[in-house]
C-alpha cells in the first residue's frame, strides 16, 4: 500500500517514551509492508497539545496532491484534542491508524473520538501536574523562568515561511506543468487544480496569479 506517513516526537519525552520515532517508523514499516518507505514521511517535533503542525499540514496537502492515504502510528501521534482531530478528519485526506486500521462508518468514528478524548483527559491530567509541582516549587523559593541564554533570530522565522512556501511551490509545479501542457490558459490551470481538491497556497479555490507564481522559473540554485 502506498501512503504519505506522519510521525510526531516530542523532544522532552522521546528518550523515555515507546513511541520514539524509530518506533512509529517499524509501526508503519510493518503495517504496509512491501510498499515501505512510504512515497513521503514528515516529522513533527511538537506537543500533542499543540494545533500548529506544519509537518502535519505538509503532509496532508502531499496525501491530498499524491492521492494517497496519510497513515499514523497510533491516534495519539496525530492528535490529543478532539475537535483538532475532527478537523483533521474531514480535510478530505484518508487517515489510517496502524494501532485501528478499520476507523469505517459511525461506529468507527465513535471509538475514534473515544480514544482521542482519553489522550486529551490524559495530557490534561500530566498538565495539572506539572503546574502543581511548579506552584510547589515557587512556593519553597525556587527560582523559574527568566531569561535562558537563548536569543530567537526573527530572520530563523522568515526563513521558515520561505522554506515552507518552496516546499508547497515544489508539490504543486509539476502537476502545473502537466496540466499546462495541454494548452490550458493559467485560469484553466487554476481551475483544474480547484477541482482536483488541491489546496491554494492560503486555502481555498486557486486563482491565475497564484499558479503564475507556482509556475515562475527558479533562481539557479533551486532545485525543480
Amino acid at each position: 500500500m502506498r501512503a504519505v506517513a506522519y510521525y510526531r516526537v516530542s523532544t522532552d519525552k522521546q528518550g523515555r517514551s515507546g513511541l520514539g520515532l524509530e518506533a512509529q517508523r517499524e509501526t508503519v514499516r510493518i503495517f504496509i509492508g512491501d510498499d515501505f518507505p512510504p512515497a513521503r514521511e514528515f516529522v513533527e517535533v511538537e506537543s500533542g497539545k499543540q494545533t500548529d503542525r506544519p509537518e502535519l499540514a505538509k503532509a496532508l496537502a502531499a496525501a491530498k496532491v499524491l492521492r494517497l492515504p496519510l497513515v499514523v502510528a497510533k491516534v495519539d501521534r496525530l492528535a490529543r484534542n478532539v475537535r483538532f482531530l475532527e478537523e483533521i478528519l474531514g480535510s478530505g485526506v484518508e487517515v489510517i491508524f496502524c494501532d485501528i486500521p478499520q476507523v469505517q462508518g459511525a461506529m468507527g468514528r465513535f471509538i475514534l473520538q473515544q480514544m482521542a478524548a482519553v489522550a486529551q483527559l490524559e495530557a490534561g491530567l500530566i498538565s495539572g501536574r506539572t503546574k502543581a509541582a511548579l506552584a510547589a516549587a515557587k512556593e519553597r523559593g525556587t527560582k523559574l523562568g527568566g531569561f535562558r541564554g537563548v536569543k530567537v533570530d526573527p530572520a530563523l522565522g522568515r526563513a521558515a515561511k520561505s522554506n515552507k512556501a518552496s516546499d508547497f511551490a515544489s508539490q504543486i509545479r509539476p502537476i502545473a506543468r502537466e496540466i499546462q501542457t495541454a494548452g490550458v490558459s493559467l485560469h484553466g490551470v487554476a481551475a483544474e487544480l480547484t477541482a482536483r481538491g488541491i489546496p491554494a497556497p492560503r486555502g481555498g479555490a486557486w486563482s491565475a496569479g497564484q499558479v503564475r507564481r507556482i509556475l515562475a522559473p527558479l533562481p539557479v540554485n533551486s532545485k525543480a
